[in-house]
C-alpha cells in the first residue's frame, strides 16, 4: 500500500480546517493527522504526529505562525516538516519574514484547493520550482487563479527574492554582513556597473547607509560568506554557483558572491 502524505492543519478558522480535511481525505494520497486551533497546539501536534507537511496560518491565537516557525528552527532538520503558510494578508514584509523563517510555500487566502494539493505533492517529491513560484502569493479572482502582484505595481519583488536566496544558502541573518550583502545585491541589480567599482563606490555607499566604514562592510560581507560556506546549504550553493566554482574547495570573493546572486535576481526579473 502506498504511503500517504501526512498533514497537520493549524488554523483557528474551524470551517476552513473542516473544508481542507474533507478535501484531503477525498484525494486518496493525503491523511490529516491532526488539527490545531493555535500555534502552541500546532507545535505539539507536529511533535506527536511527525507530519510530512504543516499547513500553518500566519495569524493565530497564543502563538502566531512566525512564532511556530521560530521554535521549529531550533529542531533537528529531520524533525521539521515542510511548511505551507496560508494568510489573509499579502504584505510584502510578512512574506519576507516568512521566508526568513524557512516557510516552504506561501498561499494568500482564498486559495485554490487543487493547486494547494499539487504544491504539497511537489514539496514531498522535491519537484523543482523557482523562488518566484514558491513565494508567489496566489489568490482567486473573477478570472480564476491569478498572481497577486506586489503593491505598487506588478513584477518581481527583488527584496523578497534576495531574502529567499540568502536564506536558502544559509547566510546567517543575525550577522551584520547579511544586511551588507542584501544591500549590495540590490544595488548591483539596479546598477550592474557597480561590480567594476566594488571598493571605490559600492562599499562606501553601503557604509553610508549603515553609518560605518567601507573596510567594515568588506570584512562583514567576507565573514557572512565564510559562515555560509561552513554551515550553509550545500545544494543551494551549488544551484547558485553551478560549475563556476568548486564550492567544496573554494569560496567566492565578495565580488563573485554579489555578482552571482545579483545575476540570479536579474534573470528572474528579466532585467536587462
Amino acid at each position: 500500500m502506498e504511503r500517504k502524505i501526512k498533514i497537520v492543519l493549524a488554523d483557528d478558522d474551524r470551517n476552513l480546517c473542516q473544508l481542507l480535511q474533507e478535501y484531503f481525505q477525498n484525494q486518496g494520497d493525503f491523511m490529516v493527522a491532526g488539527i490545531a486551533g493555535n500555534g502552541l497546539e500546532a507545535l505539539e501536534l507536529v511533535q506527536v504526529h511527525e507530519p510530512d507537511v504543516l499547513i500553518l496560518d500566519l495569524i493565530m491565537p497564543k502563538l502566531d505562525g512566525l512564532g511556530v516557525l521560530e521554535k521549529m528552527n531550533f529542531w533537528a532538520a529531520a524533525a521539521r516538516p515542510k511548511v505551507i503558510m496560508i494568510t489573509a494578508f499579502g504584505q510584502e514584509s510578512m512574506t519576507s519574514q516568512a521566508m526568513l523563517h524557512g516557510v516552504d510555500y506561501l498561499f494568500l487566502k482564498p486559495f485554490d484547493l487543487e493547486i494547494l494539493c499539487k504544491r504539497i505533492r511537489d514539496l514531498i517529491t522535491d519537484a523543482p520550482f523557482s523562488a518566484r513560484d514558491r513565494f508567489r502569493p496566489y489568490a482567486l479572482s473573477e478570472g480564476g487563479f491569478v498572481y497577486a502582484a506586489p503593491a505598487g505595481g506588478g513584477g518581481i519583488n527583488f527584496d523578497a527574492e534576495v531574502t529567499f536566496i540568502m536564506h536558502q544558502m544559509g547566510v546567517p541573518a543575525h550577522v551584520k554582513g547579511y544586511q551588507y550583502i542584501r544591500t549590495a545585491v540590490l544595488m548591483v541589480v539596479e546598477n550592474v556597473s557597480l561590480l567594476g567599482a566594488i571598493t571605490k563606490e559600492l562599499y562606501p555607499e553601503i557604509a553610508k547607509k549603515f553609518n560605518t566604514e567601507p573596510s567594515r562592510v568588506e570584512r562583514g560581507i567576507r565573514s557572512a560568506i565564510g559562515l555560509a560556506w561552513e554551515r550553509g546549504n550545500t545544494d543551494a550553493l551549488k544551484q547558485i554557483f553551478g560549475s563556476a566554482l568548486d564550492i567544496e574547495r573554494q569560496k567566492p570573493t565578495n565580488a563573485e558572491f554579489i555578482a552571482y546572486v545579483a545575476d540570479k535576481i536579474r534573470i528572474m526579473g528579466n532585467v536587462s
